[in-house]
């Protein structure tokens, strides 16, 4: 379930109360995890996975009621700003024009000697101040990619960005009090959830966007040449589902550097993730083993080539530095054998999907009866359709033998079949997204991969949580023993 699909008065959802009181959903649920997408602001695309920055919080999930309760914000000013609210889909485009001005108000209400607020820059000042100039920059150039500034920003002269830091004082002031007001809204919802019982479930890119301050600051961490320019970016190969495979645009890691400097940028970057989530799922896992790598001037994914990552090094690092980091692998797409030794190694839970299990062959690995303990089963992810609409969708072939497996008779029992299926199976935890639970249609899809509009948008109606889905969702936990 995204913070972003929660009910709100102001075009998304935040971590004020309606984030509280989907806690108290699940708890009513007996419920013990909730799984939430990327932390940072949506970029390209409107992605989650596209961020300015690998350690940020986004903005847009700060509650302005709170922040007028706080008296940061008045009522006439959150109305004056004429935030659209669509209880069915988050409008990215009203939030962009109008979301930043509010919060730089209230963000400019905040001391700079303010002792939270002071603890709070001297604690994240790793990130933080790289960030917070990156930003300031970018909007002084108009919001442009980075690689489009005038060199001396670009390139980053150090006398240059001492002059920038002076100029836009007050802006990066207010970057950083926004955060600050993020990351206290966070560490309020994060404390509600663990008193009752919830803990969360992270996700974190394996990537970071090609327009970010991680690449500018850390340039000598990627593939990059002396200009900054990508010089191979990831992507994956043509399969069965795309003749041309799918070039994301990522910048690739400069592995042999991380390896030297001892993977500090990896631990840094897992610590703080540790401090955010409970548990911490890896997208892209089998990036660690091998990445498809393509040069950065092909407009497609076709002529790149399979290159090592970085395999034990990396995950004995992890292992080392952060022993009581809880880590789930995705581990979904094409495993190759050292995909999965890497993840036996690792010792890590990977990821089971019952929309793939239904191959007529009976071969596929996601078929319930394959699964071991040390594994998490979902019904789908963000990046499959909703259930109700798989059973739709689903070939001939896949429903025949989803029926036969599942031991249902008609299509239209399939979707309820499939969640039994999830949760009666031996892996250690079962996510269900809230779409499957509420058998909601293709329209509630979260994202459709190799498209870039019309995602990351899926809202919860108020209301839709009823009594009779409480019971529901209570009944199959406890009498698959998941309670």
């Amino acid at each position: 379930m995204p913070i972003s699909a929660l009910p709100s008065r102001h075009g998304i959802g935040t971590l004020g109360k309606e984030a509280c009181e989907f806690v108290d959903f699940l708890k009513d649920c007996k419920q013990s995890y909730w799984q939430i997408l990327p932390l940072g602001p949506t970029g390209y695309g409107d992605s989650p996975y596209q961020s300015f920055s690998a350690y940020m919080g986004n903005p847009y999930w700060i509650d302005l009621d709170e922040l007028a309760d706080a008296g940061l914000l008045t009522r006439s000013e959150i109305r004056g700003a004429g935030l659209k609210s669509n209880p069915d889909y988050v409008d990215y485009g009203d939030l962009f024009e109008k979301r930043p001005d509010l919060l730089a108000k209230a963000a400019m209400r905040i001391d700079p000697s303010e002792k939270g607020f002071s603890a709070f820059c001297e604690d994240n000042a790793e990130w933080l101040d790289d960030y917070a100039l990156f930003m300031a920059l970018k909007s002084e150039n108009g919001m442009e990619s980075f690689h489009r500034w005038p060199d001396k920003y670009r390139v980053g002269y150090a006398r240059t960005l001492e002059k920038a830091r002076e100029r836009l004082r007050d802006r990066i002031h207010a970057l950083k009090a926004v955060q600050y007001l993020f990351y206290g809204q966070w560490e309020r919802f994060k404390g509600y959830a663990n008193r009752n019982g919830v803990r969360i479930i992270g996700d974190i890119p394996i990537y970071v966007s090609p327009d970010s301050s991680d690449l500018w600051a850390s340039h000598k961490l990627f593939q990059v040449n002396g200009r900054r320019e990508m010089t191979f970016v990831a992507g994956c190969p043509p399969d069965y589902f795309n003749s041309l495979g799918q070039r994301w645009g990522n910048p690739l890691y400069n592995w042999s550097r991380h390896k030297n400097d001892g993977y500090d940028w990896w631990i840094k970057r897992m610590t703080h993730a540790g401090k955010l989530f409970d548990v911490v799922r890896i997208d892209h896992f089998r990036g660690f083993a091998g990445y498809w790598s393509i040069p950065a001037e092909n407009e497609t994914a076709e002529e790149g080539e399979w290159r090592k990552g970085p395999g034990k090094g990396l995950i004995t690092a992890f292992k080392e530095k952060l022993p009581e980091l809880h880590i789930i692998a995705e581990d979904l797409g094409f495993l190759t054998p050292d995909v999965r030794r890497l993840l036996k190694f690792s010792g890590y839970p990977g990821m089971k999907v019952l929309q793939f299990a239904f191959d007529p062959s009976g071969k596929s690995d996601y078929l319930p009866h394959k699964y071991d303990e040390n594994s998490v089963v979902y019904t789908g992810t963000h990046d499959n359709t909703t259930l109700c609409d798989w059973v739709k969708t689903a070939s001939p072939g896949e429903m025949k033998f989803a029926k036969k497996y599942l031991n249902v008779r008609l299509k239209s029992e399939g979707a309820d079949a499939v969640i039994d299926a999830a949760m009666m199976s031996r892996s250690d935890l079962c996510v269900i997204p809230v779409q499957d639970w509420l058998g909601l249609g293709v329209k509630a899809r979260v994202n459709t991969p190799g498209t870039d509009e019309g995602n990351w948008r899926f809202r919860l109606r108020k209301g839709k949580l009823t009594r009779e889905i409480t019971e529901r969702i209570r009944a199959a936990t406890e009498s698959s023993g998941r309670a």
